[in-house]
């Protein structure tokens, strides 16, 4: 007989030095094939893709296809080198961290920290 309820930990991220105030929730669409090109966030990011698949990679790790039910920890001021929609395009919510007085800012690029 099946457990009524079932658990299962997807990710466990240790956050040490983070001071959180608000935590924003958003979803967030990209059409076929749109490449979020080299970024990185103030506060650190997780998520969950809902629809389609991504290609993520994270400070010049491997990349990964990360598919509908498949979660992601974006560090914050680390450069997000591809988030890209594959062909599918995607769907993905987005928890966005952020400290007191703060919003979630995106930034092209390499952080200058």
């Amino acid at each position: 007989m099946a457990e009524p309820v079932e658990r299962v930990e997807l990710l466990e991220q240790a956050l040490p030095d983070q001071v959180t105030a608000t935590v924003h929730v958003r979803r967030i669409t990209m059409q076929p094939n749109v490449a979020a090109g080299p970024h990185h966030h103030n506060g650190p990011v997780f998520g969950t893709i809902e629809v389609g698949s991504v290609v993520f990679q994270v400070g010049g790790g491997p990349e990964a296809i990360l598919h509908a039910g498949d979660v992601f920890y974006e560090p914050a001021d680390v450069v997000i080198d591809r988030f890209d929609a594959t062909s599918d395009g995607a769907t993905f919510l987005g928890y966005f961290l952020s400290g007191p007085g703060e919003a979630p800012v995106l930034t092209p690029g390499a952080p200058t920290v």
